[in-house]
């Protein structure tokens, strides 16, 4: 038996996944890493405890699972796409990697405000110091070495390849390419002007292939007997995308984390969003890329946890459907969780989170269901965008992450939406989407193996059109009152 390491590091940690040869999940191994914030709230992440618990969940999946080393036949990884590093040419970290949430190059995105339609236009993308192209200016700024660069910069993906391949390949993908804010999505290459622009060097950034490229071969610095391909890479959202199946123009998926990522596939042409929302590729594969509109948004499951660690509300997730049966249904409570200001499609840095249309009847489960149902909206307002800018109406939501358990909101997010919800049986699908596209490129797997015929629950939409209608103008009014200021 045959089987691909997916190996997903994501912001909080590091996973391993093991796949088998009719494309199963059997075994996975997780390591979380410290959240280095600094004083000035600045959030960075260390580069070397990233790349050895790379190394340590490999190990501790192959063994738990009683996989030889011999028996794997290729990798695929997965990513935080923004988050940004800097290294030496033999692999040496020569700072922590700036996380993606950190906004310390704000100074320098804004110092470039009146190019940013110019830089919109180039990359599909807002200008921002969420992006790496900010956060690679501030790092020259203030940790690199001067004059002639020896140093390489990139995203965590380009860093892991070259420190698993001891140097030999230094590459990234589209996908990762496409959110730095440096990559041309007309071309499909490292924008000259843009890197003059932020002061960044071409010679140190990595060669840009499709997602599942060649991107060398590994050992894992002697865990495995003989060197193995990595065969696929791609970032974390971008990779749930590919395995949720999401291959056809107008297929849309959401991660419900933290915060979610939504995306649709819009296709092999490029499309300029009007509507508050990225363009970004979705993949490159075998010679061809595929592009989506992309909405963040920053407080989804997050709101859970302010319910639970802020408010006192609940002790753990699971008591959420129970608080919201008891809830008053004529209740008209909305909560806007504007915590850090308003993400896609608003971009209002300046809003403030609000309870509005609170009554008597207000208590702790209208507060409760109010939190949940504000996850909906939110992504509902980004599906609004979407079709909007693509002219393609919205008939399916591919749905992943914890809390997609929770089936009122599951059903909730059918109503608002209208559309139809389908919650997959199977997890962890940004390292499945990595491992899935591995096996692809090794010809361990064909795709009507792996995304015909899927399982899982669906959700269609009940609600009464008047009431839907009720509802969301309610969500309008709380979302403009939460801008007023």
């Amino acid at each position: 038996m045959k089987y691909i390491v997916g190996i997903d590091q994501s912001t909080q940690g590091t996973k391993a996944i093991l796949t088998d040869e009719a494309g199963r999940l059997v075994g996975r191994a997780d390591q979380r890493h410290r959240q280095l914030v600094n004083g000035q709230g600045w959030v960075s992440h260390d580069l070397e405890e990233i790349y050895q618990n790379v190394l340590a969940v490999v190990k501790e999946v192959l063994t738990a699972y009683e996989v030889r080393p011999a028996d794997v036949a290729a990798i695929g990884i997965s990513n935080q796409r923004e988050t940004t590093a800097a290294w030496d040419r033999k692999g040496r970290p020569l700072s922590p990697a700036i996380v993606w949430q950190c906004a310390r190059a704000k100074g320098i995105a804004e110092g470039f405000k009146e190019h940013g339609e110019e830089i919109r236009e180039i990359t599909g993308l807002p200008l921002s110091p969420f992006f790496p192209a900010a956060k690679m200016a501030w790092l020259i700024a203030n940790q690199l070495p001067k004059g002639e660069p020896e140093y390489l910069l990139g995203t965590i993906d380009a860093y892991l390849v070259y420190r698993l391949t001891e140097g030999a390949v230094f590459r990234t993908d589209v996908s990762n390419a496409s959110r730095t804010q440096l990559f041309n999505l007309h071309t499909l290459k490292w924008e000259e002007g843009l890197c003059r622009l932020f002061g960044i060097p071409m010679a140190a950034l990595p060669k840009v292939c499709d997602s599942n490229g060649d991107f060398g071969f590994t050992t894992l610095e002697g865990l495995l007997e003989h060197p193995v391909p990595i065969a696929a890479v791609m970032g974390d959202s971008h990779g749930a995308l590919f395995a949720q199946g999401c291959h056809r123009k107008g297929m849309v998926k959401t991660t419900y984390g933290t915060g979610s990522s939504i995306m649709m596939n819009i296709g092999e042409e490029y499309r300029k969003s009007s509507h508050g929302l990225a363009t970004s590729l979705a993949w490159g594969m075998d010679g061809k890329v595929s592009y989506v509109l992309e909405g963040n948004i920053n407080y989804t499951g997050a709101v859970i946890t302010w319910l639970q660690e802020e408010m006192g509300l609940i002790v753990s997730p699971a008591e959420l459907e129970p608080a919201i049966a008891r809830a008053n249904p004529e209740d008209a409570a909305v909560l806007v969780p504007a915590f850090t200001g308003l993400s896609a499609p608003h971009w209002d840095s300046d809003a403030r989170a609000l309870l509005y249309g609170m009554s008597r009847t207000t208590g702790r489960a209208e507060l409760i269901k109010a939190a949940v149902e504000s996850i909906a909206f939110q992504i509902t307002d980004v599906l609004k965008a979407m079709e909007a800018d693509s002219g393609i109406a919205i008939e399916e939501l591919r749905v992943d992450g914890g809390p997609t358990r929770n089936r009122y909101l599951m059903q909730f997010q059918s109503d608002i939406a209208k559309v139809r919800v389908r919650v997959p049986k199977a997890e962890e699908f940004s390292a499945l989407g990595a491992a899935y596209m591995a096996g692809l490129k090794i010809g361990m797997y064909r795709k009507e193996q792996l995304f015909d015929n899927r399982d899982g629950e669906i959700f269609q939409e009940k609600m009464d059109a008047k009431e839907r209608k009720i509802r969301r103008e309610r969500w309008k009014k709380a979302v403009a009152l939460s801008r007023s200021r």
